[in-house]
């Protein structure tokens, strides 16, 4: 998983080197600006339906439960259609109404509106889910490396074409959509070959009674995540609109840089989530802690290795690949990469109180985080420029974790084994 995340990454930086290089500072901006929009309302609309279904799917696959199950996914799955086409419906309506009030250009509305179109086909919720329940992490990271590699070579053949913008635009919104769709078919292969046939046609009746505060777990870790996404995808259009849109791109470029250890971070929570899921079910305290100190050490590790080599290199990389003109990110990046080490050993965390069914307390340590996060990068953003907006992410990251740790342990210190 965690080789097919790094080539998946890599690779997908070639793609986003080829752009910048292709557009120049301010119209990579501007691009990445629709990226930022479409991927924010996308996390603040939609609901993340792969938390409630590994939860509550390890313990039906535990208990032999299959029907349980099968509507378990349905669930998930009508979850994710309504929340792709309402955030569709939202992101294409707020660009309508509240472009002139926020000074959106014509052109820029227009870019941004047809970035739109790749929302109704984020179905990845339930796919997610069935991958990581049923261990299928090889499929996960080939359909990764291949998209990336599909694009790459498309941005590459835009590049030799001498491609503008709108080219541009529609590459990375064609490749997005056929990303999702290829997850969709990957997750009914996998449920073919568990012999789980018919789960669109599976009642939904009596699903609350079946899974026990289902809904109230979905709200609150979904809610969570909104809150924390106002931080982590609102950052670039913040940015953009207190400075410009080529310092946005810059810092864009950087953040992507900077957090590629973030990627990897999330493949080994895609891994460690069912298995803490399953072990707090069977009440296995000493293994569930174990596999969350090993997984913290691990990401702590690798994510100082990793900022160590940022700093060593990132200066002559950005030269190198996207030109002389985005060297200007390289301070950015390794900033970045700090808040990104304290992210990871709290993600950790996150994931083991979804497991414990604490999600009040993720959600309380989120809300008070990410406030801290919005007040720092308001107030810095204007004095330091995009540097404002890293150092508002260390702050949110050291807080998050400082109170989730503290949540975990008064869960462990009142569990019997």
């Amino acid at each position: 998983m965690l080789a097919g995340n790094a080539s998946s990454t890599l690779i997908g930086l070639i793609a986003f080197a080829l752009t910048a290089r292709a557009l120049g500072p301010a119209q990579y901006g501007a691009l990445a600006l629709c990226f930022t929009y479409t991927r924010a309302v996308e996390r603040i609309v939609s609901f993340q339906s792969w938390q409630p279904l590994i939860k509550y799917g390890a313990e039906a696959i535990e208990g032999g439960r299959t029907e349980d199950l099968k509507q378990l996914l349905k669930f998930g799955l009508l979850l994710d259609v309504s929340g792709a086409i309402l955030s569709w419906l939202v992101a294409v309506a707020l660009l309508l109404a509240g472009a002139e009030l926020f000074g959106v250009s014509a052109d820029m509305r227009t870019l941004a509106l047809i970035y739109c179109f790749v929302l109704p086909f984020q179905l990845s919720g339930t796919p997610t889910a069935v991958l990581r329940l049923f261990g299928r992490f090889r499929s996960l990271a080939y359909l990764q490396v291949v998209s990336s590699l599909v694009r790459a070579g498309l941005c590459g053949i835009g590049v030799a074409l001498n491609w503008g913008l709108f080219e541009f635009t529609l590459l990375w919104m064609l490749t997005q959509i056929f990303s999702g769709i290829g997850l969709v078919f990957v997750a009914l292969r996998v449920l073919r070959d568990q012999n789980l046939h018919g789960v669109l046609s599976t009642p939904m009746r009596h699903v609350r009674e079946r899974f026990p505060g289902l809904w109230r777990f979905a709200l609150s870790a979904n809610l969570s995540l909104t809150i924390r996404s106002s931080a982590n995808e609102f950052d670039t259009l913040i940015v953009g609109a207190l400075t410009d849109a080529a310092s946005a791109g810059l810092y864009h470029i950087a953040k992507r840089i900077g957090r590629l250890g973030q990627q990897a971070g999330v493949q080994v929570q895609a891994v460690i989530y069912p298995e803490l899921s399953r072990a707090w079910a069977a009440q296995a305290v000493p293994a569930f802690t174990r596999i969350v100190s090993q997984s913290q050490l691990l990401l702590l590790a690798a994510g100082m290795v990793g900022v160590a080599a940022l700093y060593l290199m990132i200066e002559p990389l950005l030269r190198f690949a996207a030109g002389p003109e985005y060297v200007a990110a390289a301070p950015l990046a390794v900033v970045q990469g700090f808040a990104v080490v304290l992210m990871l050993n709290a993600a950790v965390l996150r994931s083991a109180l979804l497991a414990m069914g604490q999600d009040r307390a993720v959600l309380s340590s989120v809300l008070v985080a990410t406030l801290c996060f919005h007040a720092t990068a308001f107030t810095a953003i204007p004095h330091i420029g995009a540097m404002g907006a890293n150092v508002a992410h260390i702050v949110l990251s050291a807080v998050w974790l400082i109170a989730m740790y503290l949540a975990f342990r008064r869960r462990i210190a009142g569990a019997k084994p």
